[in-house]
């Protein structure tokens, strides 16, 4: 039995407050949390650059740097994090060299983590763990040995422990990328390029002199730099592609200066760095797609906010209508911001055409729409399943299909096909039955489903959120027939892993509930209705750890590139307004007296 005065209060709190969120333009931003690890990055290729004249911002950081140490020494990815070897070694290795007397303390301690966790503090062993902990994704493990290297942490020939990247690579047509098989993955192209040649520069004298390809390299380097100066809108990416260029002689290279004027422009008033700009599309859809939950097949009620003319005017207007520059992605797509830095990727486009279908249909949106659909069943990779960036790049985890983006593409490919012309419809058929045989082979012989772009610290075995991968699966796969089997295997788990409090985490009574991932798991299993109380006593979880819609603690369940955490002030709300939305569904057919789904205007 659902508690309908319990569910309406809530809900209509929650959803209030999802409203509030919109900033003037009337969309939503978000906010990401702070990271210790951008901060470090930013703070050193900052200091690389002219330490004299960022002396204040590096004073900055290096006191947040401080003050957010963990109890135990080390630091996490956020101030919810638990220590990691890699955030603890760039923090340690900035504080040494840039953090003066008074950070003696909080170096030393840092110094006993690296000791306790490395097993000493000799440069090599430190160096084969980074590298043993990435494996052979050099993507991350060889800018932290580098920062390591330049900061004086890996001793006085720290760069014999940097591996050369092939940058040379680079040079070749885009198209060869996946035959090539690059040791990076495929949103790393810059870091490939800039720590490449840096360490090309700092290896023996022969090859102290330019490579012969750094001119058209250099070329291709600034040409791929947004006009934010930002990679991907990510401090610590674009702090590694500044300090490599100024340690390989090419401190006046118009990259270093961009992203000098990134990092000046991205720095937050307490001296710290979030991993990322903003989420803004991805929270923007979230928040659509939350606002307009319908029984199958009605259609939304746009009456739940106002201002939704203007929603649809700026999601249209992110969708990328050139070739991208970075991966060399073909039109159509959607990042996961507004600014200039994003890259279009397979879970913020079918994001954008599913919050884009809730709209009435016009020329414009169904142009758009077309075209997002046609860039998705070009990236399909030839396993059936869905990679992040680019097609066939690579084995790497972020290029490799995944199943929550799959699920978020089926959904997507489903809510448009009627309105495809034929032949696209006929193209969507044969893709759609190929993803969902990728998802049936994906699936777990417990029942659920590993995402990609998320996590749960608190499994320190594996660090794998199936909660949320699960969650995802089941809403794409709910209404196919021939799914049942799958999609009741995946609901069992989900009820079997329901913590004895009534919330969910990534796995029962081994890691805390958080309003995250129960809110994912009501959310899912809404959809598909199965007999079972977990529904009502996931709801008294949720009212109460949200104080009945009116508070939202947000927990790091989210990865950034190679496992770097975030938390997202916008997940936990818009994920509960989405959830309470589908069980009101429940109640109101069941004859409950509930929320009717139709919050008063903002």
């Amino acid at each position: 039995m659902i508690d309908s005065d319990l569910l309406r209060e809530t809900l209509t709190n929650a959803r209030n407050a999802l409203l509030a969120e919109r900033n003037a333009a009337g969309h939503w931003t978000g906010e990401l949390s702070t990271s210790a690890l951008s901060t470090a990055t930013a703070l050193v290729a900052l200091g690389t650059v002219d330490e004299s004249v960022h002396r204040d911002r590096i004073a900055a950081a290096c006191r947040w740097l401080i003050e957010h140490q963990n109890e135990d020494g080390g630091w996490g990815d956020t101030v919810k994090s638990f220590s990691n070897l890699s955030t603890t070694l760039l923090a340690w290795s900035a504080l040494r060299r840039f953090g003066g007397a008074e950070s003696d303390d909080a170096a030393g301690r840092a110094s006993h983590w690296v000791r306790d966790y490395v097993g000493s503090l000799d440069p090599a062993l430190i160096a084969e763990t980074v590298k043993a902990r990435y494996g052979k994704d050099r993507t991350f493990s060889v800018p932290i040995l580098m920062l390591c290297a330049l900061c004086g942490t890996l001793g006085p020939r720290g760069w014999r422990f940097v591996l050369q990247l092939p940058f040379q690579l680079a040079s070749f047509p885009r198209s060869w990328f996946a035959v090539l098989r690059l040791p990076v993955v495929s949103y790393a192209l810059p870091a490939l390029i800039a720590i490449g040649y840096a360490r090309h520069r700092q290896g023996p004298a022969l090859t102290k002199q330019p490579h012969f390809l750094w001119p058209r390299l250099s070329k291709l380097l600034a040409s791929i730099q947004p006009a934010s100066g930002g990679f991907l809108e990510a401090a610590p990416l674009t702090s590694f592609v500044t300090m490599a260029l100024v340690s390989a002689g090419e401190r006046e290279h118009p990259v270093v200066g961009n992203g000098v004027r990134f990092l000046l422009e991205t720095v937050r008033p307490d001296g710290s760095w979030p991993i990322d700009t903003n989420l803004a599309t991805w929270a923007t859809t979230l928040a659509v797609k939350a606002l307009t939950v319908t029984q199958e097949g009605q259609a939304a009620d746009l009456t739940l906010f106002d201002g939704h003319d203007r929603v649809k005017r700026w999601l249209l207007d992110q969708q990328y209508r050139e070739r991208h520059p970075f991966t060399d992605a073909a039109p159509g797509g959607w990042a996961w911001t507004d600014l200039s830095g994003g890259v279009p990727d397979a879970d913020d486009t079918p994001g954008a055409l599913l919050a884009l279908k809730t709209f009435p249909p016009d020329d414009e949106t169904l142009e758009a729409a077309q075209a997002g659909v046609i860039w998705l069943l070009d990236l399909q990779n030839r396993d059936g399943g869905i990679p992040t960036f680019c097609r066939g790049w690579g084995a790497l985890p972020f290029d490799r299909s995944s199943p929550d983006l799959t699920a978020h593409t089926l959904r997507a490919w489903a809510a448009w096909r009627e309105a495809m012309p034929e032949e696209i419809q006929g193209r969507l058929d044969h893709a759609s039955d190929r993803a969902l045989a990728f998802l049936l082979r994906q699936q777990r012989p417990d029942g659920s489903w590993r995402p990609l772009w998320f996590g749960n610290q608190h499994r320190r075995d594996d660090e794998e959120n199936p909660t949320y991968g699960t969650a995802q699966v089941l809403l794409a796969l709910a209404p196919i027939t021939s799914a049942h089997e799958a999609v009741a295997r995946g609901v069992a788990w989900l009820l079997a892993n329901q913590n004895p409090d009534g919330g969910w985490g990534a796995s029962h009574g081994a890691t805390p509930s958080t309003i995250e991932e129960t809110t994912l798991a009501l959310g899912a299993l809404s959809a598909v209705r199965p007999r079972s109380d977990a529904l009502s006593r996931g709801l008294v979880w949720l009212a109460a750890a949200t104080e009945r819609g009116t508070r939202f603690e947000a927990s790091p369940v989210g990865f950034y590139f190679a496992k770097l955490w975030y938390f997202e002030k916008a997940y936990p709300l818009v994920w509960t307004v989405e959830a309470l939305s589908r069980l009101s569904l429940i109640a109101e057919s069941a004859g409950a007296e509930c929320a009717p789904n139709r919050p008063p205007k903002a």
